[in-house]
């Protein structure tokens, strides 16, 4: 017979002692399983005992090894108790040597020379074997709980959002979930991304809360939203700063509101302003491009109205008029400084806005025809149509 099988099976049978000295070692050499509270010591004692069957039924060459299932429901439940995986895989190192120890005393000194060699390596494989299968399910199942706990911070999160409060008590059970504050100053962040579905405000909860800040943030279709609690120390002025430094976007900001169960309506107010937003915009502050943005059906009609005839013009001259229109409105009807932002001759810029004029019938030297003008135009702009 291979010495190493025999030697395997002969500590087979000593499996119950080896598995209670095991169990000692390990909770001496690594202090996390020295607290029952973490993982009871006939837990720990059952998982040892599974591995020592499994190794030397291998090292025996049984083919009736128990497999890998305890390995991995050993992992799951660690997981469960929140035993650190490090401290794990030491346990399994400290479980090695000792193995490898009670070897090397049931070997006879003629079998330490011809077969300890091999079995070393092959009782270090197994080691790892059953390491790997620990790990795996572990992290399988810290990545399922995650995703749960994600899950569960969405829907009470929408819960505040659409205001699907019952009696009142989901309202409370939601904001204790995401650590919010039952009362306070909050105020609804909508920012609009680059691509659906997409973080607009990258890492935006982790940075408030670097700041001291509470918030609960999700990624919708259309928008990151997020519900902010503001603080004397942090304002709106300052949540305003911190929002442009992480988006390039436009980003809207609802009023601040006393009760979580205004949140609904606050979400309007933000979306609204993420609508007409370049940048970061408050509720209010851009009254024209919120009330478009409010109605975007008549906003739409406004801008075929007005500027239907400019629409209808091949791309290029169209994009050239109504860019001109924009910059002549940012300088304030300055025709040289719209003329330098545009790098033309202040003749060209004239030129322009009187072929706009007579396209739209509209004229920029009476205020209607301004105010028509300008309100198509930020209609169009808001809604994407030139």
């Amino acid at each position: 017979m291979d010495p190493i099988v025999a030697i395997a099976e002969r500590l087979l049978g000593r499996a119950d002692a080896l598995a209670d000295e095991l169990t000692a070692a390990i909770r001496r050499a690594e202090p996390s399983y020295d607290a029952d509270n973490l993982v009871p010591v006939e837990d720990l004692r059952t998982s040892v005992r599974n591995n020592v069957v499994y190794i030397f039924t291998r090292l025996a060459g049984g083919r009736q090894a128990p497999g890998l299932a305890p390995a991995r429901a050993t992992g799951r439940r660690r997981a469960e108790q929140g035993a650190p995986l490090p401290a794990i895989l030491h346990s399994y190192r400290v479980a090695g040597t000792f193995l490898w120890s009670a070897v090397l005393d049931a070997a006879s000194p003629a079998d330490r020379a011809e077969a300890l060699l091999p079995a070393a390596a092959e009782l270090w494989s197994l080691i790892d074997e059953l390491s790997g299968a620990v790990t795996d399910a572990y992290r399988d199942n810290v990545a399922e709980r995650a995703r749960s706990s994600e899950q569960t911070r969405n829907a009470m999160l929408d819960v505040l959002l659409r205001g699907d409060t019952g009696d009142g008590s989901r309202l409370w059970e939601s904001a204790a979930t995401l650590r919010l504050p039952r009362q306070g100053t909050f105020v609804v962040a909508a920012a609009r991304p680059d691509r659906p579905g997409t973080e607009a405000v990258p890492r935006a909860e982790e940075s408030l809360r670097t700041k001291g800040i509470q918030s609960a943030w999700r990624v919708e279709i259309d928008a990151h939203v997020g519900v902010v609690v503001l603080t004397p120390r942090f304002g709106v002025d300052k949540l305003v700063a911190h929002l442009a430094r992480l988006s390039g976007g436009p980003v809207g900001l609802s009023e601040p509101y006393p009760g979580l169960d205004r949140t609904p309506a606050a979400l309007r107010q933000a979306r609204l302003a993420a609508t007409g937003a370049d940048g970061v915009a408050r509720y209010g502050e851009v009254p024209v491009a919120t009330l478009l943005a409010s109605a975007p059906d008549e906003a739409a009609t406004v801008v075929r109205s007005v500027l239907g005839p400019v629409l209808a013009l091949p791309a290029v001259e169209s994009d050239v008029l109504l860019g001109t229109l924009r910059a002549w409105f940012a300088a304030d009807g300055a025709t040289s400084t719209a003329a330098a932002e545009l790098h033309v001759h202040r003749n060209t810029v004239r030129y322009r806005l009187r072929r706009l004029e007579e396209l739209t019938g509209r004229s920029l030297a009476r205020p209607a025809g301004v105010a028509e003008l300008h309100l198509a135009l930020e209609a169009a702009r808001i809604l994407r149509l030139g």
